[in-house]
């Protein structure tokens, strides 16, 4: 009999956590991986397209070719370009012939709008990193190690029982006062459960996460609208008429009222705008769904921690709407799921209480541990 003493007590040792260590509250990830997905996205994008953009401008020089007259000496076609480079305005003719003039100033500033729709599209980043991340981060941390502890307590407890039932004299009793002591609530660890429970009156955390996805999605939309103007205004016209009769060369009469001008980067800014385009409208429906993953419970975590015993968040129906801070608390426990040692012990057990015969004796880890502590032999049935 001491043999299978020694191994239920060796048994029920090594189901035993280990203590968590202090590297857990570094590798908390305080984001989730669509997130961190549309930020890498929503800011490297532009900047990687900005970068190759002013890479080019620096390498060929100038970005603009104006065909001058033939007459026009070296100096006097580059103050040509400079000129023309500088006003970026096109002097046309409508259809009733009178002169019209149309500024092209946007081409000239377009990779600086792009860094702004970087730093815009970090400006979320920011405000969930400052404003909630702390928060989140208390939260899980404390959650984590509170469901950690509340599973070594369960083993714990069934140590001690093991014990118990050793030292009883008579057995029969021993299991009368563990069936009042689950009718009583005795083994009830109420202090994570209200803690939850607290969460869902709670929306800080839920207001913000909402916030950050409307901005990104403001943000988002606006961009494409800004690069949809560009493409209807601008964007269809590589080649302009400049005037450089202004100023002392005004009453000059060997210069023509007009000079054909070509942009020389066009067909680089027009990939960069639809590439940036093209991938902001892919993301909006990402932003979209990263918003709605709220209007749902996650229900299988907690699920698998009912096993605790008198942990039962969901049977009670006590999972309202879900639109509060505990929703967004059990995104991020899933996210570091990794983190959450205890996770993956009492999803096996349930995975094992589906494969046990006797199904109707096994309602918490305390059940299960007793089984396999050898505790059946002598426990009675429901």
């Amino acid at each position: 009999m001491s043999l299978s003493h020694t191994a239920a007590e060796y048994m029920l040792s090594d189901a035993l956590l280990p203590d968590p260590s202090s590297s857990r509250a570094r590798g908390l990830r305080l984001e989730l991986p669509s997130d961190r997905l549309l930020k890498f996205v929503t800011v490297g994008l532009p900047l990687c397209l900005v970068s190759l953009a002013f890479a080019r401008e620096f390498s060929t020089g100038s970005q603009i070719s104006c065909f001058s007259p033939t007459n026009f000496t070296g100096k006097q076609s580059a103050y040509t370009d400079t000129a023309c480079w500088d006003s970026l305005i096109h002097h046309g003719f409508d259809a009733e012939g009178r002169a019209v003039t149309k500024s092209l100033w946007a081409l000239k500033v377009f990779p600086y709008s792009l860094l702004v729709v970087a730093v815009l599209m970090y400006l979320p980043y920011l405000l969930w990193r400052y404003a909630a991340a702390p928060a989140l981060h208390s939260d899980l941390l404390f959650i984590i190690d509170e469901l950690d502890k509340s599973y070594n307590r369960s083993v714990r407890l069934v140590q001690h029982m093991k014990k118990v039932q050793q030292a009883s004299a008579e057995p029969e009793r021993f299991w009368e006062e563990y069936e009042r002591a689950r009718r009583e609530r005795y083994f009830e660890f109420p202090l994570l459960e209200r803690y939850l429970t607290c969460k869902q009156h709670t929306h800080a955390l839920v207001s913000i996460y909402i916030l950050r996805n409307l901005l990104l999605l403001l943000f988002l939309a606006a961009t494409c609208l800004y690069l949809v103007f560009l493409h209807l205004n601008i964007f269809f016209q590589d080649e302009f008429s400049c005037s450089i009769k202004t100023g002392l060369l005004q009453a000059e009469p060997h210069i023509p009222p007009l000079i054909p001008c070509k942009l020389v980067f066009f067909s680089v800014f027009q990939i960069i705008s639809l590439s940036v385009g093209s991938v902001y409208v892919l993301l909006i429906p990402v932003v979209i769904y990263n918003a709605l993953q709220l209007c749902q419970w996650d229900k299988g975590l907690l699920s698998v921690y009912e096993m605790l015993p008198a942990f039962d968040l969901l049977s009670r129906r006590m999972l309202t709407c879900p639109l509060n801070d505990l929703n967004v608390i059990l995104l991020f426990l899933r996210a570091n799921i990794s983190e959450l040692t205890s996770f993956s012990r009492l999803n096996a057990v349930s995975a094992l209480k589906e494969a046990t015969a006797n199904k109707e004796d096994i309602d918490t880890v305390i059940d299960f541990m007793t089984l396999l502590a050898g505790l059946e032999t002598t426990k009675p049935k429901h």
